[in-house]
């Protein structure tokens, strides 16, 4: 296995982190994956969640990330999002207003497929502030 794994995290606004690590865990769509150095070259795309970091010295650092995508490649592993900075930042509220957002659009739905594509949504949202609680940092 390599030293570590060079990572950096991007979004719209910043560059929100660039260095090398010694492992990375992502919310890929599918389920959490986690990166170490040497991993094989893939692509996945992201779902609302934490990324967690360790450092080389064995720390453990969060960030949420929105959306967006991870490459990883022979040059490290980049994420892409939508949205994404340190879980410090994390605001619950702008979620809770989301779900509540859902569940007007929802209601307003003019076919079940509608209906049930926001209600995947909205349980996303749900699960993004269960898992919210059980990180540490997050504001309540």
């Amino acid at each position: 296995m390599a030293e570590g794994i060079k990572l950096e995290i991007v979004s719209p606004e910043r560059l929100v982190l660039s260095e090398t690590v010694r492992s990375v865990t992502v919310p890929g769509t599918n389920g959490y994956f986690t990166v170490l150095g040497d991993h094989s070259p893939m692509m996945s795309t992201l779902r609302p969640g934490f990324i967690t970091v360790t450092d080389t010295a064995g720390i453990s650092h969060v960030y949420y990330v929105r959306g967006g995508f991870s490459d990883i490649s022979g040059e490290g592993l980049t994420i892409l999002a939508e949205e994404a900075k340190p879980v410090a930042e994390f605001d619950q509220g702008q979620i809770e207003a989301l779900i509540t957002a859902g569940l007007t659009a929802q209601e307003a739905a003019a076919t079940s497929e509608e209906e049930t594509h926001l209600q995947h949504e909205i349980d996303a949202w749900r699960n993004l502030l269960l898992e919210a609680a059980s990180t540490d940092g997050p504001a309540h």
